[in-house]
């Protein structure tokens, strides 16, 4: 089983600004407070085939993650894919506009799936994601803003 949360949100700052930010995942932490720690290989710009890996804290469990990017078109598109084998996976990623009066507007979706007993799991996983999206958006919006 799987399904898909999104959130849309407007940045006050000029979408190469947003999209520097976004594609260096090392920020993540800014924004998710699951994200307890995260590194990025190889050092450098980040391209296609860089990964993050991440140790995450999810209902009480820590667990490490390994996202590779899949797509980076700038400053519009940023695609990643879980490589991590957890009971519950994510591939998403961020679209980005530019608005009039040069701030952006910020989509971020993923698509979670689930793995063996996390196919009971995703579904709770969802609706969490699906509730907090608003949120999420909000301290995306809060943290670029900031940097």
């Amino acid at each position: 089983m799987s399904g898909m949360f999104d959130a849309s949100v407007e940045v006050d700052r000029p979408v190469e600004q947003v999209f520097a930010y976004l594609a260096d995942g090392r920020n993540d932490p800014d924004f998710s407070p699951r994200v307890q720690s995260i590194e990025k290989t190889p050092d450098g710009p980040t391209t296609v085939g860089t990964v993050f890996r991440s140790t995450v804290k999810d209902a009480g469990m820590k667990t490490s993650r390994e996202f590779r990017i899949t797509a980076l078109d700038a400053p519009r598109t940023i695609r990643w894919s879980e490589q991590s084998k957890n009971l519950i996976t994510a591939e998403g990623g961020y679209d980005l506009e530019p608005l009039p009066g040069g701030g952006t507007r910020v989509r971020i979706f993923n698509v979670l799936e689930g793995h063996g007993i996390g196919k009971l799991l995703v579904s709770p996983a969802l609706r969490a994601a699906r509730k907090d999206a608003p949120a999420f958006g909000s301290r995306i919006k809060a943290a670029v803003e900031r940097s």
